[in-house]
């Protein structure tokens, strides 16, 4: 099977050739501009020929034009540290204006994603990151204040998110026309410890579901949960194909999530200490019980987050070759 064929089968419930594998990593520096984040990730796609090509460019890539700046400080996950965030006060959310994705940081992307999907072709599908809307406010104030505002000042911070999440429709509406197979979308903020379920369906899914629903045509759409104590119950109706988490660090395990979500699930592999710290034995070892677990179907395997780009080249190499 080739690549789009065998992720519609695994969608689709059926049993595919081989199970599905796709990791993914961030390429600092490289990401910065649409020509060198396109080279970096099709020199990564030659060498594992992975299932799917899920665009990593900076975490903070939305969030440029706004007038955010972060450096790259060699982080091994590959992110950026962010040095000036543009809401100080929360009067300063009605202060946001709509993104022009035809301009400045996310042309560049666009640019990037053209040149991907153009030299893949139609079988290997590509998916764009999206951070949800209460991800990249988070980035804009800072991980405390956030909270803080969403407590204390809620109508100042719905005023932001509804510029951020209006922007974020106006990116994918762009990339779509450059032929991405779907997006993988990023929620931080489901998490117990963060916020309760009332407060993720105010701040987070109110915003989530209208994106999503916008990528309704497209083929393959990730859910990316990220964290501890996940609120996997509350996004299992979201209108997506598969999600991906840290199932070997918080609940559901893989079947357990299988049980409760209709669609694909995606992870079996932990990004540090197997990808980072272990070896190509224990990459396979993860890797069979991970296909045990799912009955090979309704699976892709993947780690619940980044690969660090520490991550050893045999690690990498291991993971393709254990489920053929």
């Amino acid at each position: 099977m080739k690549h789009r064929e065998r992720l519609e089968a695994c969608l689709a419930g059926d049993q595919p050739d081989r199970t599905p594998v796709a990791l993914w990593r961030h390429f600092p520096v490289d990401d910065m501009r649409g020509e060198t984040m396109a080279a970096a990730h099709l020199n990564f796609q030659k060498t594992y020929d992975f299932d799917l090509v899920k665009v990593t460019p900076s975490s903070g890539y939305f969030l440029y034009d706004w007038g955010v700046k972060a450096e790259w400080r060699g982080n091994p996950e590959g992110t950026r540290a962010y040095t000036h965030r543009v809401i100080e006060r929360a009067e300063d959310w009605g202060k946001l204006e709509m993104l022009d994705p035809r301009k400045g940081h996310l042309a560049e992307q666009i640019i990037g994603l053209e040149k991907i999907v153009q030299a893949l072709g139609p079988d290997t599908p590509v998916l764009m990151t999206i951070f949800n809307p209460i991800s990249n406010a988070k980035k804009l104030v800072g991980d405390e204040d956030v909270l803080a505002h969403l407590r204390q000042e809620p109508e100042a911070l719905h005023r932001g998110l509804e510029i951020i999440a209006e922007s974020t429709r106006a990116f994918i509406a762009e990339i779509k026309k450059v032929g991405v197979a779907g997006i993988f979308y990023a929620v931080q903020h489901a998490q117990k410890s963060l916020l309760s379920e009332e407060e993720y369906k105010t701040f987070g899914r109110a915003y989530d579901l209208p994106i999503l629903e916008d990528c309704g045509d497209l083929f393959l759409n990730m859910l990316h949960l990220h964290g501890d104590g996940v609120m996997f119950d509350l996004v299992v109706d979201y209108p997506v194909q598969a999600i991906n988490w840290h199932d070997l660090e918080t609940e559901p395990d893989l079947a357990g999530g299988k049980a409760r979500f209709g669609g694909a699930v995606c992870g079996g592999l932990r990004q540090w200490e197997t990808m980072v710290m272990g070896d190509a034995e224990k990459v396979k070892a993860e890797a069979k019980a991970a296909v045990e677990l799912t009955e090979g179907k309704r699976f892709i395997l993947g780690t619940g987050c980044v690969v660090p780009t520490t991550a050893p080249y045999g690690n990498l190499i291991a993971a393709k070759r254990a489920i053929k």
